[in-house]
């Protein structure tokens, strides 16, 4: 059976990391087709032992409402020929929540992040595999140091999954002692960090050396290792559970529209959230009046009681609806230092809990706009913006729209987002009032981001010819007159009824 379609589908992501910063990208064509092509496989994919990690550090951060997993590792080449592949396996029921993959030298910071694409294969394995292309092939027995970043979305279990809107939340996690690995490690630990000291239960392994048992608590983080010798597939399943008494933002969708208009010098932001509470459900019905007595001393809650929005300074005219209209819980700071929009929901959002709504935004289009030498337009603007909260957010699926002036061409591309988050861009037509051709817009795609990601930049450059430039103002001119010379043709009909002599 060919691998399953959401394998399929989330590693597409995956094959669109580039080399170094991100390269630009003509109009016409999908983001996918400017990627790496997928590496081809046999019906059966078994690794080829030719590294060894000498030395390998996992970190797991539990800090926030999704997991981050860092791997630094150094790896040295075993075989008698050059090698510049190296795999990384995930498991099945992870990919459909992975995201953000990055890949770099940590001893050469400046080299930039490197290609990475997956292994396609036929296969009834519980793991496929990501294929790490190092961008010059490792000698037989050099080594080099990889620093591996990912992030995992809708990880967590609740644990008890219901409890009174009053109780702390605790939510569990479930991983390997071990690094997954296809080769061989040498020598390996896993720290476990998160947000609280309070953390009730987690598995236990026998120690080694002078330790008796893993993992060491220090704090807020775990340690599991350091471990000897472990061969390839080796696996230990742990699970953690842990005090998270904040709310677990997710939105399942993001539509963030930004529209640039020459003549009126502006900027425009609209965003459209879906969000979602996916913490522990409320085990009895909600008690208004329990909440409203809480309020007066502050307490710290599980529930989602409002958002702030950095925005960018200069911003201005911001507002916040829901689909009952205009929420006027909400507040605008604005100076020369600043500029942040703080919403309240029209209730407090516990569990299971949804609530979309949508906010906008004007800003002067010099903070975003430049010309360029040869008579274009660069404009730069953040990726991703959302709300800043210390329990962290998660966007499952971010939809940007840039929509540009009409007759707007030539527009390319490039973005510091990770390649392996963005799974489509184009060019569409986007019809306003007053077009005649419509406007050209730049539609990307994004899936599995979070607010790690936060203000990381967008920037296209297109041109404007003249002839565009000038349509608008014609069609305006134009349409008045038919308006005006109908109306005097009109008021020269006589509708007057003559009496018959």
């Amino acid at each position: 059976m060919k691998t399953s379609a959401v394998f399929s589908a989330v590693l597409s992501l995956l094959s669109l990391a580039s080399r170094g910063s991100a390269h630009g990208h003509h109009h016409h064509h999908k983001h996918s087709d400017s990627g790496t092509s997928s590496a081809s496989a046999p019906a059966t994919f078994t690794p080829p032992q030719v590294f060894k990690n000498v030395n390998l550090v996992h970190i797991v951060s539990l800090e926030k409402n999704y997991v981050k997993e860092s791997i630094n590792v150094v790896i040295e080449n075993i075989d008698k020929k050059a090698q510049s592949d190296y795999i990384l396996p995930f498991a099945n029921e992870q990919l459909s929540r992975l995201g953000g993959l990055e890949v770099r030298d940590r001893k050469n910071a400046e080299s930039g992040p490197f290609v990475v694409e997956p292994v396609e294969f036929e296969s009834f394995g519980p793991n496929q595999y990501v294929r790490i292309r190092l961008p010059t092939p490792l000698a037989p027995g050099a080594q080099q140091t990889l620093g591996i970043t990912y992030y995992l979305l809708d990880a967590y279990k609740p644990l008890p999954a219901s409890i009174k809107q009053e109780e702390q939340q605790f939510l569990s996690y479930s991983f390997s002692a071990y690094c997954p690995s296809v080769y061989a490690t040498s020598k390996q630990k896993t720290e476990v960090k998160f947000a609280s000291t309070n953390i009730p239960d987690y598995t236990k392994l026998p120690g080694s050396g002078d330790v008796k048992e893993f993992p060491q608590k220090q704090g807020s983080k775990l340690v599991y290792g350091p471990f000897d010798e472990k061969p390839a597939g080796a696996l230990e399943p742990v699970q953690v559970r842990f005090e998270f008494n904040k709310p677990v933002i997710h939105f399942s969708r993001l539509e963030r529209d930004i529209e640039v208009s020459h003549w009126g010098g502006n900027v425009a932001f609209e965003e459209r959230y879906d969000l979602e509470h996916r913490g522990a459900n409320l085990s009895s019905l909600f008690n208004r009046v329990k909440w409203q007595q809480s309020q007066y001393y502050n307490p710290v809650t599980h529930a989602l009681k409002e958002m702030k929005f950095p925005l960018r300074v200069g911003s201005a005219d911001p507002y916040y609806t829901d689909v009952i209209g205009n929420v006027s819980t909400s507040r605008f700071r604005s100076n020369k230092r600043e500029a942040l929009l703080e919403i309240k929901p029209r209730y407090p959002l516990f569990g299971g809990w949804k609530y979309p709504f949508t906010i906008g935004w004007n800003s002067d289009a010099k903070n975003f706009l430049r010309n360029t030498a040869t008579g274009g337009f660069v404009l730069n603007v953040p990726f991703l913006e959302g709300p800043k909260q210390p329990e962290g957010v998660a966007y499952e699926q971010v939809v940007v729209r840039l929509i540009l002036p009409e007759g707007a061409e030539n527009v390319k591309w490039t973005t510091a987002i990770p390649k392996s988050s963005i799974s489509e861009a184009g060019v569409q037509i986007h019809k306003t009032y007053l077009d005649t051709i419509g406007r050209t817009a730049l539609v990307i795609k994004g899936r599995n981001l979070v607010d790690d990601f936060r203000d990381r930049d967008l920037t296209v450059t297109y041109d404007y010819p003249m002839s565009a430039v000038l349509r608008k103002p014609l069609v305006v001119f134009s349409s008045s007159m038919a308006v005006f010379v109908s109306l005097w043709l009109l008021s020269l009909i006589n509708l007057k009824f003559t009496a018959r002599k």
